[in-house]
């Protein structure tokens, strides 16, 4: 996985409010179904609520005060929620998933 999609992956799972709903990649941004947006410059990736996620090394740091660390294909947040990444598909502590299919997410 490159640093550019992990950060998007990490950054998709992370916060609430992006972590349960679906989304597609064009380009460098992001465009969530809700009609948020996150674009991605370097290793921050700026969100249209003014959210500001930051990656350095293998963890995640976003200016609303969450966190996430990834070991392996698991990835831990700060709030004790997890997901697992297998194959095109993440699954979450919480019972839901997100399956990956070309540049587009799709969560229930």
């Amino acid at each position: 996985m490159t640093r550019f999609s992990l950060t998007f992956l990490l950054a998709a799972l992370c916060s609430s409010a992006f972590a349960q709903q679906s989304y597609q990649d064009i380009g460098n941004t992001r465009y969530y179904q809700d009609g948020m947006t996150a674009q991605q410059i370097g290793n921050q990736t700026y969100y249209s609520n003014g959210n500001v996620g930051q990656q350095i090394g293998n963890q995640t740091y976003w200016s609303n005060g969450q966190s996430a660390q990834q070991i392996g294909n698991t990835t831990y947040y700060n709030n004790g929620t997890t997901a697992q990444q297998i194959g095109n598909t993440t699954y979450y502590s919480n019972g839901k998933t997100c399956q990956q299919i070309g540049n587009q997410m799709f969560c229930n």
